[in-house]
């Protein structure tokens, strides 16, 4: 089972639970309540957990892409658009702070290591998406018999 072969929505909450129950190193400092994550968004997220969830995400697009990742990239991966009234909206990138502090946080879990060009997932890293990958898949199976197939 790979990360793209189970829904990415399922992954990210069972990987963000797995993260707030698991991981002691990754926790959201006494600013996190009032953040807002970008210029282009016009209030804080609503979702409590949401440090766990932007986790869960980040190891999510590690877990897919081949190459490493950088800070500088997940600041457009996050970002959107900036609605400017009648104007036209253009792309803002999101706040850098916030992804640099969740990935610091996940390599002390040790879940992420730096290398010249990015961040990538340690072994330790990719075992633990596996583990969730092969939750989230067996709760699928379980729900619709017919996904029973693509099971190894």
């Amino acid at each position: 089972m790979t990360v793209k072969e189970v829904p990415a929505d399922r992954l990210i909450r069972k990987l963000a639970e797995y993260l707030k129950e698991n991981a002691k190193e990754l926790r959201p400092p006494s600013w996190a309540p009032i953040a807002k994550l970008g210029v282009h968004k016009e209030n804080n997220p609503e979702d409590p957990d949401w440090w766990y969830v932007r986790a869960a995400s980040i190891i999510r697009k590690l877990a897919i892409s081949p190459e490493p990742i950088g800070l500088s990239t997940f600041s457009v991966i996050y970002g959107g658009l900036k609605r400017r009234g009648s104007a036209p909206p253009h792309f803002r990138r999101a706040t850098t702070n916030h992804i640099r502090r969740i990935l610091q946080q996940l390599e002390r879990a040790g879940l992420v290591a730096r290398t010249p060009k990015g961040r990538v997932l340690t072994p330790r890293g990719v075992s633990v998406v596996s583990s969730v990958v092969r939750e989230v898949f067996n709760e699928l199976v379980k729900e619709r018999v017919e996904l029973a197939k693509y099971g190894s």
